[in-house]
Formats: C-alpha cells, structure tokens, sequence
C-alpha cells in the first residue's frame, strides 16, 4: 500500500496516534487564540479610540509584532520559564500551558492590530454620532466592537491560522514529548525525519483541512459583514 493511500486510510480509521495529536493541536490553538482575543482586542480599541504621546511609534511596533520569528518567542519563553528562568518555579516548561503561552504571544500582536484597524475605521465612520449621543468611553468601545463582530472574528481565525500551522517555538518549550506536547506541526517534522510517512502524511490532510475551514469561515464573516454593513 503506498503512502498516500496509507495516510488516508489513518484519517478515515479515526487513528487513536492522530486524534491525540489532533486534538491537543486544536486545545494548545483555541487556548492561545482565546487569551489572544481577551488581551488583543481591548488593546486595539485602547490604541483606536486614544490619543497619546508616541501613538505613532505604538502603532508602528504592533505591526512590526505581528511578524514575530516564532523561534525568538521560543527561546524567550524557553527562558522565563526554565528552572533557572523568573518564572521557573512554575514548573511549566515542557507542558501544554507553555505551549500555549508561546503561541498566545505570537498571536495577540496578529489580532491587536487588526482589531485596531477595524475600531479606528469604525471610529471614523461614527465619531460624530457618538459625540452627538455623548456616549461614554467605555460604551463607545463596546459599541465598536459589536459592530465590527464579524471583522473582528475574521482577526480570530488569521490568529488561529498562524497558530494551528507554527511549529518552531512550541518545540522549543514543549519538547515535543509524546502523548504529552506533541502537536500535529511538530509531529510531521518527527514522523517525516523519522521515515513514517503515512502518519506524517495524515496529519498534514488533516492540517489542511482544518486551514481551508479557517479560511471559509473567514470569507463566511466578511461576506456576512459587508451584507449586515449593507
């Protein structure tokens, strides 16, 4: 049986090795991308909605953030948190919460500087009404951000996107351990050097699938924004 056939047959069998593995990538993403929204998105309003000293700059370096090397924010979070580290008595090192950590910090940039955007063009589009309705600060947010809901989703899924498909710092602060913090980027690479093509292979269908839903589902918001907008 060839190796493409022998990977698919993995899929459609619901393979135990697989599921795991698929299923600790999805709870390591999802985790980084909901401490990303809860941080990321009230930043960008923050930075939208206010005038400061050094704004310019502020916005300049949230952009620059957003193209992070993954392998940088491994090895400062491999730092933190080794037992020589600040933070090395937590004991997180080699574990999916510093998994989770690494990816959370390389994709809060990704969905502050969307959210950002889309609020200050927002801002733009309802800054008179809003003066005219004299609403408060801390409406006016929560306004702008129901508004720009389906944008704002679309930031969620780039933001998932780039952590479903990273591989260089989570290695380096999960170690790759089985059945532990072996997440399905870092196994293709183990599998692939390891000569086991089928699982590697199975695990790249399924990688691929779950970036083309992203990918649908951020169409799905834009068009059903522009339709709402409309």
């Amino acid at each position: 049986m060839n190796t493409d056939a022998s990977a698919l047959q993995l899929v459609l069998a619901v393979d135990p090795t697989l599921v795991a593995i698929v299923l600790l990538s999805l709870m390591v993403s999802l985790s980084a991308v909901l401490i990303a929204a809860v941080i990321g998105i009230p930043l960008g309003a923050l930075i939208a909605l206010t005038r400061f000293p050094g704004r310019g700059m502020a916005i300049v370096a949230l952009n620059a953030l957003m193209g992070l090397p993954p392998v940088v924010v491994g090895l400062a979070v491999f730092l933190l948190l080794s037992r020589s580290g600040p933070l090395g008595s937590l004991g997180m090192l080699f574990t999916p919460q510093a998994m989770i950590v690494a990816q959370a910090i390389l994709v809060t940039p990704i969905v502050a500087a969307l959210a950002r955007q889309t609020i200050e063009d927002l801002w733009e589009e309802y800054r008179d009404e809003f003066a005219a309705m004299n609403v408060g600060p801390v409406q006016r947010i929560g306004t702008l951000i129901w508004d720009g809901r389906f944008s704002l989703v679309t930031a969620l899924l780039a933001g998932f996107g780039r952590s479903a498909a990273e591989v260089g710092a989570i290695i380096i602060v999960g170690g790759n351990i089985d059945g532990f913090t072996r997440t399905m980027t870092t196994a293709i690479a183990l599998e692939t050097s390891k000569g086991n093509l089928p699982l590697a292979v199975g695990l790249g269908i399924v990688l691929i699938a779950i970036i083309i839903a992203i990918n649908a589902l951020a169409w799905w918001a834009r068009r059903t924004g522009e339709r709402y907008a409309g």
